[in-house]
């Protein structure tokens, strides 16, 4: 569907109160247009009439007339550079904005991010939660996922042989 078309049907939901509607089409278009600064304006006026500060904050992150409280909500909901990298959604470079102020944010959270994992990123390649310094993802999380599932397939086995035994008893 066109973008006017979907504007469109956003404004007839919120029209006509249909706001997870149309929250959900303007998610939708910022995930396939994840640099247009205006959807990401219309989205955080959705989630502020869902009461939604840190949602706001983060789509309105890359406003130079952002507001500070909920700018302030979504960084501490996304406490890491890694965390906002993955939350702000941007993709390519920071030179696709046609807003300084929009860049240099993008700039500065991407520069956070590299320095945090002691090698640069991109917007391209944004760091997994595995990534993150701390996060508890390693060889000893992928050891025991690794063990569980061989158990339940070893109790599967069993099962499936023991019915085997069975059907032939």
């Amino acid at each position: 569907m066109p973008l006017t078309a979907t504007l469109a049907r956003v404004d007839a939901d919120l029209a006509a109160g249909r706001v997870p509607m149309a929250r959900q089409r303007l998610r939708g278009l910022v995930s396939s247009l994840p640099n247009d600064l205006t959807l990401r304006r219309r989205l955080a006026e959705v989630y502020r009439l869902y009461g939604e500060p840190a949602e706001a904050g983060r789509w309105m992150y890359l406003e130079e007339d952002r507001n500070t409280e909920e700018t302030s909500a979504f960084e501490a909901r996304y406490r890491t550079p890694q965390q906002r990298m993955r939350a702000l959604a941007w993709r390519g470079p920071e030179s696709l904005t046609h807003s300084k102020f929009a860049m240099e944010q993008l700039t500065a959270v991407r520069v956070a991010c590299s320095d945090a994992l002691g090698h640069p990123v991109d917007w391209d390649s944004v760091p997994s939660a595995s990534d993150e310094p701390g996060s508890g993802k390693g060889k000893f999380t992928g050891f025991l996922t690794g063990a569980g599932c061989l158990t339940v397939f070893l109790v599967m086995l069993g099962i499936w042989v023991n019915g085997l035994i069975a059907l032939f008893d």
